[in-house]
């Protein structure tokens, strides 16, 4: 029969031993969160691919973190190791910094001050420009020979407009918009889900939305991007946001990502986007087919 100070020493030996094995496990696990949207999905799933393919850690995908705040402060407070962000987003609305057109200078004021202020790296972007997109229905572009904002501002008293919440809130989003090319709706804009806007665009629901230049459903569905002519919009390159930590503990990482960089235009984007929400695809299975035949992963 076990003593009393023997069954006391297993047990604090067992009490001990779990964070440990707690840490060796989360030390050989990276967390990969994204926001909650279609393409951010996507980005996320490629970078897990490209860890789980050329390095020996686990992955452990965290998605649909809901925007940038949750995401920012999920990465700030360890829960997550990295995730997909833009250049512009992160120059607004994190780092709360003027926009700029420069794609350079963008690119590299949030490198610099999210390594200053947060500890955390920059990734180099992955090719594409997710710039923020005023999208109208293609029929109403035609009719009313509308090519730029500035054109269709002379009809937006008359009609119903449809944005995300994060959008109406950012700094570089609605209300500077607005006073950018003086617009005004017919009633104040409807806020609504990134996953229903496009579609509520196409069902009459609305006459003008703030989407995603990379967007599939946009010529899927026969609408309609307006030039941003006056160049409101920051660029809005993709890159990887990555604990500092992460990559001095898995150096690796940051080689497996090397490859991404520049390799995903915005027609590639598009149709990894159209996918998943236009052909209801896993997006599981788009990347590996996606990243297969641009022989990144075996």
């Amino acid at each position: 029969m076990m003593t009393t100070m023997k069954y006391i020493s297993i047990l604090l030996i067992s009490v001990l031993l779990v964070p440990l094995v707690a840490c060796e496990r989360r030390a050989n696990l990276v967390v990969i969160g994204s926001k909650n949207f279609t393409e951010q999905l996507i980005l996320g799933e490629l970078f897990a691919q490209m860890i789980e393919a050329h390095t020996h850690l686990s992955v452990e995908r965290r998605f649909y973190l809901a925007g940038t705040f949750i995401c920012q402060q999920a990465i700030l407070a360890g829960r997550i190791d990295l995730y997909p962000e833009y250049t512009g987003t992160a120059l607004t609305a994190v780092l709360k910094e003027q926009p700029s057109g420069d794609k350079q200078e963008v690119y590299r004021r949030v490198k610099e001050g999210y390594a200053s202020r947060f500890g955390l790296s920059v990734g180099p972007p992955l090719g594409f420009d997710d710039t923020f997109a005023i999208v109208i229905r293609g029929e109403d572009a035609r009719r009313l020979h509308l090519q730029t904002i500035s054109q269709a501002a002379a009809y937006t008293p008359h009609w119903r407009a449809g944005f995300g919440y994060e959008f109406m809130e950012r700094p570089d989003g609605y209300k500077g918009l607005a006073s950018t090319y003086g617009l005004r709706f017919a009633e104040a804009p409807r806020i609504m889900d990134l996953g229903l806007i496009v579609r509520a665009l196409k069902d009459h629901q609305v006459d003008l939305i703030a989407g995603n230049n990379t967007d599939g459903l946009i010529p899927a569905f026969d609408l309609f991007v307006l030039q941003d002519d006056r160049h409101y919009f920051p660029p809005y390159e993709a890159v990887a946001i990555m604990r500092q930590q992460l990559l001095a503990q898995h150096p690796e990482v940051e080689s497996a990502l090397a490859p991404l960089a520049g390799a995903i235009s915005d027609e590639d984007m598009r149709r990894l986007n159209y996918s998943v929400d236009g052909e209801h695809r896993d997006a599981t299975q788009v990347v590996k087919e996606f990243l297969q035949q641009r022989k990144l992963i075996p």
